[in-house]
């Protein structure tokens, strides 16, 4: 059912099989995931770990830089209704809550938190421009799926969003000079910042500000099986925007803030009230728009039986997904084989940032309930749990070099469903769905503008 809210096209009942409702029964069906690329990738481990940074890999005055991406997307509320026999039609509602997050920082923006380490001249210049950017969003939908035809099917998904929490920050010159004898430096940064502010708002605007930050977005599905038993899906999915209330700030800088005691222990929060400062001060109260991440899929599979008695099923399937508004693209096969309720898949996938991941997923699913568990970042995923569940501090604050790695990250996904109410029967022995008609709406606005294209369905 997960997959048929994020692919609207996707069908989540099969008649003469399922029964009539799903529900999640308020059991979270998430999918968390982030990665580093980059040479900042054991200094960000050693300080979210270890409260130190180890600086070693960074490099200064070279304009390296570390990608840095995070999404989570939980729902809440999933219920899908087989409305009608005709076209076997398919409603639904959904609440869920998604967050996109993404930066590009220089090893010089890392290495300026851990003091003189990585600075053996007075003055440098362009060395912290770096930008990122957050949201985090509800998302309340309404789905709709029909079979047009026999080989075609189509689904929609509209959804009202209320944004919850949004900051960008994107600094384009920067300089900073320093003086070891007085222990001090001297950053400046010109860029802009917006965020939005909700803290004169009452608790539900707080929680659920459709009101204050409305938006609206929508995903749409198309599923066709070829003559040669290929089935291919096209999506435009989560494409929309935020309206960021008039209350929300917004700022363009361009001031310096002398740094002091620039090498105690508490310069991470003397420099980050220093970064505040220069990029929030004399904001002023605007409104403004942003896009959600919405994302263009296709892909294609063919079904294989690997046993006489239909209970070994293999689906390879390739997919391509390229983000609509930033640069982001990602290949993906998935080998899922399924055994009777059991289905596992190794899935491979490789992106724009030239990163390869190797994942595995397990899904059980009988006629009325479904269960899944897995990983997108397998191997990642492990590094990074043990990295973060390693004891100690590595003994002493190590500044040595550690070999290289692509990124560090995690991905994770899990999720639950149950169908119950009556069966779902065809026309030919119904009792609970009206056998009236053959086709949905859409299917015979298909065959109004384009005739029948199989007489017998």
């Amino acid at each position: 059912m997960y997959d048929s809210f994020e692919n609207p096209s996707q069908r989540a009942f099969i008649p003469d099989t399922s029964k009539q409702i799903a529900f999640n029964f308020f059991i979270p069906n998430l999918n968390a995931n982030f990665f580093v690329a980059g040479n900042g990738q054991q200094a960000l481990k050693t300080r979210a770990f270890h409260s130190y940074y180890n600086t070693a890999n960074l490099v200064t005055g070279q304009g390296a830089y570390n990608h840095l991406n995070a999404n989570f997307n939980d729902y809440t509320i999933m219920l899908k209704v087989f409305t009608s026999e005709n076209g076997d039609q398919e409603m639904g509602l959904a609440l869920n809550t998604r967050f996109e997050g993404r930066a590009i920082a220089t090893d010089e923006t890392i290495s300026f938190f851990n003091g003189f380490t990585k600075f053996p001249q007075d003055v440098y210049a362009n060395v912290f421009n770096s930008n990122y950017k957050s949201q985090v969003y509800h998302q309340l939908s309404f789905t709709y799926r029909e079979q047009i035809d026999k080989r075609t099917a189509i689904g929609f998904k509209l959804s009202a969003l209320a944004g919850i929490d949004y900051h960008q920050l994107n600094i384009t010159q920067s300089s900073a000079t320093f003086n070891k004898t007085a222990d001090q430096a001297r950053l400046a940064l010109q860029g802009s910042y917006r965020a939005n502010s909700n803290k004169d708002e009452s608790n539900f605007d707080q929680i659920f500000p459709i009101f204050i930050n409305p938006g609206a977005s929508v995903s749409f599905g198309l599923t066709y099986f070829d003559e040669s038993g290929f089935k291919w899906q096209g999506n435009i999915k989560n494409l929309g925007f935020i309206h960021w209330g008039s209350k929300s700030n917004t700022n363009t800088f361009n001031g310096s803030a002398l740094i002091n005691n620039f090498s105690s222990a508490d310069r991470e929060s003397i420099i980050e009230h220093s970064i505040d400062s220069l990029t929030q001060g004399g904001q002023r109260k605007h409104g403004f728009i942003t896009p959600t991440n919405g994302l263009l899929e296709l892909s294609i599979n063919r079904t294989y039986w690997l046993d006489d008695e239909g209970h070994i099923k293999f689906t390879p399937t390739l997919i391509g997904s390229k983000e609509l508004f930033y640069n982001g693209f990602t290949a993906a096969l998935v080998a899922p084989i399924q055994l009777g309720k059991h289905n596992l898949a190794l899935t491979s996938s490789y992106n724009e940032l030239k990163l390869f991941n190797l994942g595995f997923q397990y899904m059980k699913k009988s006629d009325d309930a479904e269960f899944f568990i897995g990983s997108e970042r397998l191997f990642a995923t492990g590094s990074f749990l043990n990295a973060a569940f390693k004891s100690g501090s590595q003994g002493t604050m190590s500044q040595a070099k550690t070999p290289p790695t692509a990124f560090t990250g995690m991905d994770f996904y899990i999720g639950a469903s149950l169908k119950f109410g009556p069966l779902i029967e065809r026309k030919m022995n119904s009792s609970g769905i009206a056998p009236a008609g053959d086709k949905g709406f859409f299917g015979k606005l298909w065959d109004g503008l384009f005739g029948k294209s199989d007489p017998n369905y």
